[in-house]
């Protein structure tokens, strides 16, 4: 396994750790899903390298695209929810609450 290979399982491991422990802030889950989001785009910008193809290089564009929709949206949330609830916290997105 190469260096290259190896950081990307770590920070994509680490980042779904910290997504599964921390959630206590919105922001910080948001963190989380922003670098699972980079170390996927980091692994598809060098799979075409690795490999030598030239068909795959429209998909690290791809994600990231989406990657700042994801980042828009969720940025939009959490202004919506600290108007609305006064914090960030998680447990007040809580549906099933009355």
């Amino acid at each position: 396994m190469s260096f290259l290979h190896l950081s990307f399982y770590s920070s994509f491991t680490l980042s779904t750790l910290g997504l599964a422990f921390h959630r206590t802030h919105l922001i910080s889950a948001l963190l989380c899903l922003e670098s699972m989001m980079l170390s996927i785009y980091v692994a598809l910008s060098s799979w075409p390298i690795e490999n030598q193809m030239t068909t795959l290089t429209m998909m690290p564009m791809l994600t990231l695209t989406f990657s700042a929709c994801e980042a828009g949206t969720g940025l939009a949330m959490l202004v919506a929810s600290t108007r609305t609830y006064g914090s960030d916290h998680l447990h007040n997105l809580n549906l099933l609450q009355c």
